[in-house]
């Protein structure tokens, strides 16, 4: 238990360094950004369109037919001024795969919004207050046994919490939230009867009451050669349940990083590691570290 807490402990540090270490400019770089938006508005975003498709006819290496299809869209809208702070963002994700005769399947499927208000406390410290919201669009299925393991607000994550928010500049910030309330929606009647995703056999809802840490670093205007067409956004979460097992710690830690190659042609790397002590591996039913990435590259439109 103590090595769990130690690896989020370093893994939380190395964030906070990395992201420390891309803010160069300071102040001065903030006040040319906030005259050069609407009245302390910040605002962008990014969105990706990928399409691979494979065919072959009496081929002597063997292999499938396929096609697949992957979309991504990163929004923000970010204000600040003087005593006040406000970040708005939205990531939706969806991809789908055929290969052969297995039919089409789901690559990728998420749903995040995220808003979070804060008043200046002293120096680059609010009180803070957060609110996020987690879900997929469609049904996921295990496609060894086909059976349902997902579906759209099944599961759903609601996350209201009161903190600290450190935020050092546009790009990078800290929340801490010691008071968090977290609701879990299970909103399918066959998942919710063999209580997945920790809710009791039956239950569609559960709540949980614990703390709740948020890092945050989103970039889309570096301003050196190498970096000018980069853009990358990571966001790590961690969450402790004080009324059930407080000493496992539930992580999300996501990065999105897009490559203008040209105006209209980009390159998306999107990465996603999980563990979540109430979701549960539904071959041997134990929880386990999950990751995904997904790399692409198409029609990309950044603003």
């Amino acid at each position: 238990m103590k090595t769990k807490f130690t690896l989020l402990l370093v893994l939380s540090n190395c964030f906070f360094f990395v992201a420390n270490a891309q803010i160069t400019d300071g102040e001065t770089k903030l006040k040319t950004l906030e005259t050069d938006t609407l009245k302390g508005w910040r605002t962008g975003g990014n969105t990706n369109l990928n399409f691979s498709q494979t065919a072959l006819v009496h081929w002597s290496s063997g292999g499938d037919n396929s096609y697949a299809f992957n979309g991504l869209v990163s929004l923000f809208a970010n204000y600040k001024d003087s005593c006040s702070a406000w970040d708005n963002s939205l990531d939706m994700g969806y991809g789908l795969i055929n290969q052969g005769n297995l039919g089409m399947r789901k690559s990728d499927d998420r749903f995040e919004f995220n808003s979070k208000y804060g008043q200046k406390a002293f120096s680059n410290f609010y009180y803070a207050t957060l609110l996020n919201f987690k879900t997929q669009f469609a049904p996921g299925y295990n496609y060894a046994t086909n059976q349902k393991i997902s579906n759209l607000l099944a599961p759903a994550y609601l996350i209201g919490a009161i903190g600290m928010n450190y935020k050092q500049s546009n790009y990078f910030s800290v929340f801490v939230a010691p008071f968090t309330g977290r609701l879990t929606i299970v909103n399918d009647t066959a998942l919710s009867n063999h209580g997945a995703f920790g809710v009791n056999p039956g239950n569609n809802l559960r709540m949980e009451f614990g703390g709740y840490m948020r890092f945050v670093f989103n970039k889309n205007d570096f301003k050196g050669e190498l970096m000018k067409n980069i853009t990358i956004k990571s966001k790590l979460d961690l969450f402790t349940n004080y009324l059930k097992d407080p000493q496992n710690v539930d992580v999300s830690w996501e990065n999105i990083i897009f490559l203008k190659v040209n105006k209209f042609i980009g390159v998306s790397l999107n990465t996603n590691l999980l563990y979540d002590f109430d979701t549960k591996d539904p071959v041997d039913g134990k929880a386990k570290v999950q990751f995904k990435e997904i790399l692409g590259v198409g029609f990309s439109y950044k603003f």
